[in-house]
């Protein structure tokens, strides 16, 4: 079965809050990329913004992670409301592709389910109920 996380949109400053709960809840980061760490994530980046986070990931007890990404300027700025979404990682494709086929149905498909440059099999929708999702498979991670 799929597992849910809480995934945070912010303006610019991810590092500086992830900091702050990695000294709240204490951990290391599973992950960390930087923009200029995927070239062509950097496409119409401002180079001010290439060493802003792409993905970071701060495991919280046995079963949770936070995720966060800072939003570009070339993007609508977040906020409150817009800042959170609800991450689910499939333990198959064809479950990813269920899942968002269900909670896309009667919403708006914001990126379809592709295979993206990092590997995972990954798309964004907003429910019916404006809710803002993400669903994911990868391969490597069963």
């Amino acid at each position: 079965m799929a597992s849910l996380n809480s995934y945070l949109n912010f303006n610019g400053n991810t590092e500086e809050v992830f900091n702050f709960y990695k000294s709240v809840f204490g951990g290391e980061f599973s992950i960390l990329t930087r923009f200029k760490d995927h070239p062509e994530a950097c496409n119409g980046l401002p180079m001010a913004e290439q060493d802003g986070i792409m993905h970071i990931a701060l495991p919280i007890g046995k079963n949770s992670i936070l995720m966060a990404t800072d939003v570009p300027s070339v993007m609508p700025k977040v906020t409150p409301g817009t800042n959170m979404s609800i991450s689910i990682t499939a333990d198959t494709k064809a479950e990813a592709d269920a899942l968002f086929s269900g909670l896309s149905e009667g919403g708006k498909i914001d990126m379809p389910l592709t295979t993206m440059m990092w590997g995972d099999y990954f798309g964004m929708l907003t429910d019916k109920f404006d809710i803002q999702w993400m669903v994911s498979f990868n391969e490597n991670n069963k």
